[in-house]
C-alpha cells in the first residue's frame, strides 16, 4: 500500500496535487531552507529537496508499504534576481514594479522521496541516507501588461501578494494584468501537475 504525503501547506499546491492523486496527507516542512546555488532552476530544486527530505526522514513505513513524499517550491526570476515572498508592502511594490510591462520567468522545483519497499527502478532515482529521491524543475515565462502606480498600489493593498513568490497570484486578482504565458500555467500557480504525473508514473510511483 502506498501512502502519499505533501510536504507543503500551500492551498494552491494541495488543490493541484488532487489532479495527480486522489488521496494524500499534508505534513508541512518546518525546517530552515538552505540554498547553495544562485541559478533559479537549481534553487527551487534545492528548496524542494530540503522540504521533502525533512518530512521523509520523520516518517516510518509499515512492512511492505511505501511512503512517497512530495516537496515543492516556487520562485520568480527577473534581471538575474530571484524573487521570493515579499517581506512587506514596500517589498511587494518593488517586486510588482520589476515585473510590470515585461516578461519574467517562474520556476517551480519538485522533489519526490520514496521510503519503504521499492517497486521502482532505483537507477531513475538518487539515494541519500537510505531514501530514494528525484528532483526536477519547470520553467514558465509570464508576460505582464504595463501597470501604473495606482494599479500597483491597488493590487498590493490586497492580501493576495504576501504569501506568493514575486508578490502576485496568476489565478487571482492579478490575472487582469497577465498579457500571456509560455509554458505550464499550473507551474506558475505552484505545482506543474502534468510533469509531476509523468515523472512519478515513469518511476512506478502511481
Amino acid at each position: 500500500m502506498d501512502r502519499y504525503i505533501l510536504a507543503s501547506q500551500s492551498p494552491r499546491r494541495r488543490e493541484l496535487l488532487h489532479l495527480v492523486l486522489n488521496e494524500y496527507e499534508v505534513i508541512p516542512a518546518q525546517g530552515e531552507e538552505v540554498v547553495r546555488s544562485t541559478d533559479p532552476a537549481e534553487v527551487v530544486k534545492e528548496l524542494s529537496c530540503c522540504k521533502a527530505m525533512e518530512v521523509a526522514e520523520k516518517v516510518k513505513p509499515c512492512d511492505g508499504d511505501r511512503i512517497i513524499v512530495i516537496g515543492a517550491d516556487t520562485v520568480v526570476a527577473v534581471d538575474g534576481e530571484i524573487l521570493g515572498k515579499p517581506a512587506d508592502r514596500a517589498d511587494a511594490a518593488r517586486m510588482i514594479g520589476m515585473i510590470q510591462g515585461r516578461e519574467h520567468h517562474v520556476y517551480t522545483g519538485v522533489t519526490v522521496c520514496l521510503i519503504g519497499d521499492t517497486h521502482t527502478e532505483s537507477g531513475k532515482m538518487s539515494a541519500e541516507g537510505g531514501i530514494l529521491h528525484f528532483s526536477f524543475s519547470e520553467e514558465t515565462a509570464v508576460d505582464v501588461f504595463p501597470m501604473n502606480r495606482g494599479e500597483i498600489e491597488g493590487y498590493i493593498s490586497l492580501k493576495e501578494p504576501y504569501d506568493k513568490a514575486g508578490a502576485y497570484g496568476i489565478q487571482g486578482a492579478f490575472s487582469i494584468f497577465i498579457r500571456g504565458i509560455r509554458g505550464d500555467y499550473n507551474n506558475v500557480v505552484g505545482l506543474p501537475a502534468a510533469r509531476l504525473y509523468h515523472e512519478m508514473a515513469g518511476r512506478g510511483l502511481l
